[in-house]
């Protein structure tokens, strides 16, 4: 694995912004790191950057311990921080080649190169940092989080201050770098979540709520299973009641109906006898399934 996280513990005074915390990353994979503000992100993110050390516990990247190898970490390591701190008064292709320095990046102009168009940056090169805006100021954070080919990939807030052009550029940025890096990325977005993560981890309160594939995820809530129809025929909310497992019949209008069932019970096979046998013509059908937001709000509240 790229990244192991075991018993980690960090106390502020008498607070526990992290409490006792284990989970693994591994390469090729892309890691969501979720929780409500205060809930311990950025700080795990921080120990595992070396930027602060852990109370207790211990957190390894590729096999290297944060606290006794912390500049074999920081090699191995990209990290876009919440608050991404830039030299405004340098240009792009300026402070680029000042942190390819600090990584002593062989052949760096053509990295630079490299990192430039890969996130977009062309028409903006030439530019002092300080006259870009919010989302190509993100962009500039990714490529020098990246320049160094780093093998995992800590970004927080990544995606923060970009139109939809750039989130779907970006997006699909990032999920090409994880099929060959590890990438633990902090988003609000649940959108992005299911777009981008294999595997999503929840921390509350310090704590790990859910740590779970991302198309297992919804298993974790107890919930009702919900199913829209509409049929081109007039059927009655009596005559729905009756279907097989259905526990509740909400009226939408225009022949739509919400039939809803236990949790987990897919009852779509059901209601497609029910249309045969009384000869209806189903016009639509879909499950609804439980989203990751609904999934997040409940397990945080």
């Amino acid at each position: 694995m790229s990244v192991k996280v075991t018993e980690l513990t960090k106390v502020y005074d008498v607070q526990k912004a992290v409490d006792g915390i284990s989970f693994q990353a591994f390469e090729g994979e892309v890691l969501g790191f979720l929780g409500p503000n205060g809930a311990g992100k950025t700080t795990t993110m921080k120990i595992l950057t070396c930027f602060i050390p852990p109370t207790s516990g211990s957190a390894e990247v590729c096999g290297y311990d944060v606290l006794q190898q912390p500049m074999e970490v920081r090699r191995l390591i990209g990290y876009l921080p919440e608050h991404n701190p830039l030299y405004k008064d340098m240009y792009v292709r300026e402070y680029l080649a000042f942190i390819a320095g600090i990584h002593h990046i062989p052949q760096a102009s053509s990295r630079i190169a490299q990192m430039i168009e890969m996130t977009g940056l062309e028409r903006e090169q030439r530019k002092p940092i300080g006259a870009l805006s919010k989302g190509y100021r993100q962009r500039v954070g990714l490529a020098q989080a990246m320049l160094h080919d780093p093998k995992v990939l800590i970004l927080d807030e990544p995606t923060s201050g970009l139109d939809p052009n750039q989130l779907a550029e970006i997006r699909s940025l990032i999920k090409e770098l994880g099929k060959e890096k590890t990438v633990i990325f902090s988003t609000h977005i649940m959108q992005e979540v299911q777009a981008i993560c294999d595997r999503v981890l929840i921390i509350n309160r310090g704590r790990i709520v859910a740590d779970d594939p991302i198309e297992q995820l919804q298993n974790r809530i107890q919930g009702e299973t919900a199913v829209t129809v509409q049929f081109k025929q007039e059927v009655t909310k009596d005559s729905l009641s009756k279907i097989k497992h259905v526990r509740q019949v909400i009226d939408l209008g225009k022949n739509r109906w919400q039939l809803k069932a236990g949790l987990r019970q897919d009852i779509r096979e059901e209601i497609f006898h029910f249309a045969v046998a009384n000869k209806l013509t189903l016009l639509e059908m879909h499950k609804e399934d439980i989203s990751v937001e609904e999934v997040f709000r409940k397990l945080t509240v």
